[in-house]
């Protein structure tokens, strides 16, 4: 449901509000329905930011359909993409010019610069590059996370950004996320008074790990990055972020114990359409997955006429990654994998993320001297010690459209709606996840990756 409907039908009255200066709502039941407000320092923009996409993949697509919904905002004029449907459908939703389209991102930058910004949706290991040589040509970046693979290249962009003066801004879109945004903003009012620790989950889903980190596009950390990074920095930053202090040390475990060849289980095959005598009971086949529940397709490239997808799908399962046995793949990503981290002020904090569980949304509780806070995404419960007093509140944020539970709690949108106001503006101020700001948390997750792997305490640097 999205915000508009969700107004619609409460059917409630805006009133005062006691936790914030946003238009909000409260149920018979004491919930508050909240949403933020708009940034005060936004502008009627007089021209749309222009944008040219490298990688329009499922990434390059959300902030595309962004330009899509909000022409005035955001104009795509150019798309670089090697995959040829993909190319194709991006060129025809945006009315690209042919001039503009391009097979590989270096062509694009053969060409005199065209547009204000480049949006960057490539793999995590063609971050760096294009980045790099956008801001020598005086573009700004909108660049999705992971920033970079190693730290000296995460090092290398920011200090360039900040030679050009471009505006680089990373995708960790949960800081834009309603709930996130409110969970910080109490947090600093001091509405559980001081901060003494924080607990927070990502939980991966058992299908979503199988898909993305064992048969998908990061399976394997050595071709793209660690899954800290790849899957978790988001969680790293957005901890980083409401603690608000510099992070000093950080231990971490975990390790690949069940994609592994020696788990798989009699009777099994290379394929899940090889014939599987277990396929049908088996939680991670790919035949239930993409042909009988049509989860996460998207990655097919699926066909126009829907009724060839069935066909589509099945020829995907024989020859690609996506429908191979997962107890069979050259995959090395942790499964589960928890971190410990010490804050300024002695604020410590610790981190799951977890491939077995049967849900989605990460769950975070943050401990006060005064209260507590308890949330799933969905809703925020916060407890004053002093009263006893519990407050529900309940974010609304707008739906991505094509995007369902997706995790974000509606950053995306939101993220690209200041992204094309700094731009414009010229105001890397209007953003909370510039270069600058966000490489703390990258540089905690190279630190984590580093004492999994050498079984230490390793202290940040930044």
């Amino acid at each position: 449901m999205n915000r508009r409907n969700l107004i619609k039908q409460l059917g409630l009255s805006i009133g005062a509000t006691v936790i914030g200066s946003e238009a909000m709502a409260r149920l018979a039941d004491g919930t508050v329905v909240y949403e933020v407000p708009k940034n005060p320092l936004h502008k009627r923009l007089d021209k749309p930011v222009t944008a040219i996409t490298l990688g329009a993949g499922g990434r390059g697509n959300v902030y595309g359909n962004y330009a899509a919904k909000f022409p005035e905002m955001l104009k795509i004029v150019g798309v670089a993409e090697p995959n040829a449907i993909r190319n194709e459908r991006y060129t025809k939703k945006h009315g690209i010019a042919d001039a503009n389209r391009f097979d590989t991102w270096e062509r694009v930058f053969e060409r005199p610069k065209f547009a204000d910004a480049i949006i960057i949706t490539t793999p995590d290991n063609l971050h760096y590059a294009p980045c790099m040589k956008a801001l020598e040509m005086g573009y700004d970046v909108l660049l999705e996370k992971p920033i970079a693979p190693t730290e000296k290249e995460c090092r290398n962009i920011l200090a360039l950004a900040r030679k050009t003066g471009r505006i680089v801004a990373v995708c960790h879109v949960l800081r834009y996320a309603p709930y996130f945004v409110k969970m910080r903003e109490l947090i600093a009012q001091g509405a559980i008074g001081e901060v003494m620790s924080v607990q927070h989950l990502e939980p991966i889903e058992h299908r979503h790990m199988a898909h993305s980190y064992v048969r998908g596009n990061w399976h394997n950390s050595k071709q793209t990055t660690p899954i800290i990074l790849a899957k978790s920095c988001h969680d790293l930053d957005i901890i980083k972020w409401i603690i608000n202090k510099p992070a000093k040390q950080i231990v971490a475990m975990g390790d690949l114990k069940w994609f592994r060849k020696e788990n798989a289980p009699a009777g099994s095959t290379a394929r899940c359409t090889d014939g599987c005598a277990v396929e049908r009971s088996c939680p991670y086949s790919a035949i239930k997955t993409y042909h009988d529940k049509r989860e996460r397709v998207g990655v097919f490239d699926m066909p126009e006429d829907k009724a060839k997808h069935a066909e589509h799908i099945m020829e995907k399962l024989r020859t690609t990654n996506y429908g191979r046995c997962v107890y069979r793949m050259e995959n090395d990503q942790p499964d589960h994998y928890i971190s410990n981290i010490k804050f300024g002020d002695n604020v410590t904090a610790s981190f799951s993320m977890e491939a077995f569980t049967s849900y989605e949304r990460r769950r975070t509780r943050v401990m006060g001297s005064m209260g507590d806070m308890v949330g799933d995404m969905t809703e925020l419960v916060v407890t004053d010690f002093r009263t006893g007093k519990q407050t529900k509140l309940v974010p609304i944020a707008e739906d991505v459209e094509g995007y369902k539970n997706n995790g974000h709690g509606g950053g995306d949108w939101l993220l690209a709606h200041d992204f094309v106001q700094a731009v414009s503006q010229q105001n890397p101020k209007l953003l909370t996840s510039t270069i600058e700001e966000s490489i703390e948390s990258h540089i905690m997750g190279f630190m984590a990756e580093e004492s999994r792997k050498k079984n230490k305490i390793m202290d940040i640097k930044i």
